[in-house]
């Protein structure tokens, strides 16, 4: 038995050095963070650097009369505490309806959002188009990353990374610690990893979901803008909606990049506010934040074939839509973060939490249709 243990102590051993050796020969040394955390949590802020996204003057919800009083379904509840949800809420017509918090959690309490981010860069996008920084979607984005300037990579256009039919080789892998998704999220150079990609399908035929896409999109705006893309959610959307706290949005490092496509922590009354600008077509109490022909594009399936050999009828700029209920559109986090928007109703929902359903309906999680049904009754 000793002989066994000892034996077994010296693969273990093995191993370990050998796992060392290759994250720094290879230069991957990100993999020892990606070992140490394991998996993605909806607090992994507080384990990252971050830029805050500053406030100004706050713009505080007002309740509806009939608050916390509207029916609330039994199974909406137990398969939202199932998938271990932290906040709910619900805003109809401008007021707050309904809210619940579970774990400790309340109004203002920080949750991470993960590719909700995505939603928000491209908000981002259709800001910087408003103001001219950027003149057209049809602009190759070498115009902006010099790493896309030659061969292949300069037929890429802004608008390949917005319908993510960019044809790079980008590997969307999540539980995978090796591929470059985790290399993006543990790492710390964002624009290396985002750049380093190579081409594989010819750009805009073929939709295919790339965390890579909405970083480069990120870093194409801090080029446009001559900002970081904190400050310029500060100024140009965080500020402009009214936001009630400040955000906090993940670097790769201390003064570092912001991983654009994801890692935008609020909380849920503030994530409703994005909401609102889009039911209200991008603007603000009747104020333009985003170019009007870019927010209807955005909503609007992009149509492109994708992997199954299909027309994209379900996403559009950064946005997901209910091929079901093609009115409704919303974002979407890996561990069953969203904002969703019902502009028949005058509805935003938002949920918060740990877990997503793995059935889907037509690329609709579980727990999304039910609260889409749920909106749609009042």
């Amino acid at each position: 038995m000793k002989k066994f243990f000892r034996r077994l102590l010296w693969i273990i051993v093995i191993i370990l050095v050998a796992f060392s050796a290759y994250a720094f020969i290879s230069g991957k040394t990100f993999l020892f963070t990606a070992v140490r955390y394991n998996f993605a949590n909806i607090d992994d802020y507080k384990k990252f650097s971050n830029n805050t996204v500053s406030v100004a003057t706050p713009q505080p919800w007002a309740e509806a009369a009939d608050y916390n009083k509207i029916s609330y379904p039994d199974t909406l509840n137990a398969l939202l505490e199932e998938l271990g949800s932290v906040a709910l809420l619900m805003i109809r017509n401008n007021e707050v309806v309904y809210e619940k918090y579970w774990k400790g959690y309340d109004d203002s309490s920080k949750s991470g959002s993960f590719s909700v981010a995505k939603s928000i860069t491209s908000v981002l996008i259709g800001v910087a188009l408003k103001e001219g920084k950027i003149k057209s979607l049809e602009e190759p984005v070498g115009n902006y990353l010099p790493e896309f300037k030659e061969g292949d990579k300069a037929k890429v256009r802004i608008v390949d990374l917005l319908t993510m039919s960019s044809g790079t080789d980008w590997n969307e892998s999540y539980w995978n610690l090796f591929s470059v998704t985790s290399e993006a999220y543990y790492g710390n150079d964002v624009y290396k990893t985002a750049t380093g990609v190579n081409m594989k399908d010819k750009p805009g035929a073929l939709h295919s979901y790339k965390s890579g896409d909405t970083q480069l999109l990120g870093l194409l705006l801090e080029k446009a803008t001559g900002q970081s893309l904190s400050d310029y959610a500060s100024q140009k959307l965080w500020q402009p909606i009214g936001a009630e706290h400040p955000a906090l949005w993940s670097t790769d490092k201390e003064n570092g990049h912001i991983k654009a496509y994801c890692c935008f922590n609020s909380n849920v009354r503030d994530f409703a506010r994005i909401g609102k600008l889009m039911l209200d077509s991008g603007k603000w109490n009747g104020t333009p934040i985003i170019d009007s022909t870019y927010w209807a594009a955005s909503v609007k399936p992009c149509g492109i074939t994708d992997l199954k050999g299909n027309n994209c009828d379900y996403y559009g700029y950064q946005w997901w839509i209910d091929p079901v209920n093609p009115e409704v559109f919303y974002a979407r986090g890996i561990l069953g973060q969203y904002i969703i928007v019902i502009p028949s109703k005058k509805t935003i929902l938002v949920r918060l939490g740990e877990k997503t359903s793995k059935i889907r309906e037509r690329t609709v999680p579980k727990e999304v249709r039910y609260l889409i049904n749920w909106g749609l009754r009042g």
